[in-house]
């Protein structure tokens, strides 16, 4: 299992939109340098949604090769029809990445068996290890307990990402799954929290600025020194909030690059971050001492 600090890494383009894959290399380096757990390649922070099809196999197999196995690989496979979902997800094995994770289905917001026939039909046709993920905010389709609890009976289905916030839930699923089911926070703002109720690790925007003070707030909790974990976590809690003035990546993207760490590109329909909002994620970034 890994666990700790996981950045959904974005996907850094140049300002005609194309992928910088030399900025993509360097954000790689960057994150092994400062302790990330794993890269989680082509999420939702990773703009899959704006990614051809060659494209997004492309990403994945760049990041696998860029790491070389010193940090673990898991590629966002999800999309809102099976099929695809299960193109992608046989991509990133084939790639050799160590795990997938599967957004639900979005727009067409699938009943719970729907939910249910969906992920068993992927982990039936793709060997590799598969993270549930659930992001109702974004996809519309809320993926409940009784349908995860079905789900973590299949033996590569090992994981889920959580982004609800909800600590209800989070102490639901570690009372009711296995020992051994991977739990991941998918909200920074509520990720300390529910580390400290046992959860594995944090599914992370924050740690595309900031890996370092994040993996040491991640070990803190894991290893239960509250006190310490509280102190980081408190640093870190104007870009947990401040990353997410706008819809994400566009805060995370335009602080990397005032950072110097990509160039400027975002791919449309998302557009660089509205000078209104500058003033507000320079100051999260100088108050948590990146700036």
């Amino acid at each position: 299992m890994i666990t700790g600090s996981l950045v959904a890494i974005v996907t850094p383009m140049n300002p005609d939109g194309s992928v910088a894959w030399q900025s993509f290399e360097d954000l790689i380096e960057f994150h092994i340098e400062n302790g990330t757990a794993a890269i989680v390649v082509v999420g939702t922070t990773g703009e899959s949604s704006t990614l051809d099809m060659k494209e997004h196999e492309e990403a994945i197999r760049f990041t696998v090769d860029k790491c070389q196995s010193r940090i673990p690989v898991i590629a966002g496979t999800g999309g809102n029809s099976t099929r695809e979902a299960i193109h992608l997800t046989q991509a990133a094995k084939d790639a050799g990445a160590d795990a997938a994770l599967i957004v639900t289905p979005y727009y067409n917001k699938p009943s719970q068996e729907g939910l249910y026939q969906h992920y068993k039909t992927i982990a039936e046709t793709v060997d590799i290890p598969q993270i549930l993920y659930n992001v109702p905010g974004r996809t519309a389709v809320d993926l409940l307990p009784e349908t995860t609890l079905r789900l973590a009976s299949i033996k590569n289905i090992v994981g889920i990402k959580e982004a609800t916030g909800e600590m209800e839930r989070a102490i639901f699923y570690k009372t009711h799954l296995p020992a051994d089911f991977a739990l991941y926070s998918g909200d920074d703002s509520t990720a300390l929290e529910f580390m400290l109720a046992g959860w594995h690790g944090d599914i992370s925007v924050t740690a595309n600025v900031s890996p370092k003070a994040m993996a040491s707030m991640c070990k803190a909790a894991l290893e239960g020194d509250k006190v310490l974990a509280e102190r980081l976590n408190e640093s870190l809690m104007p870009l947990h909030k401040d990353l997410f003035v706008d819809s994400n990546p566009v805060p995370v993207k335009w602080a990397l690059n005032i950072m110097g760490l990509i160039p400027s590109g975002i791919r449309l329909p998302l557009v660089p971050l509205d000078e209104s909002h500058h003033e507000t994620v320079t100051k999260a970034l100088m108050e948590s001492g990146i700036l």
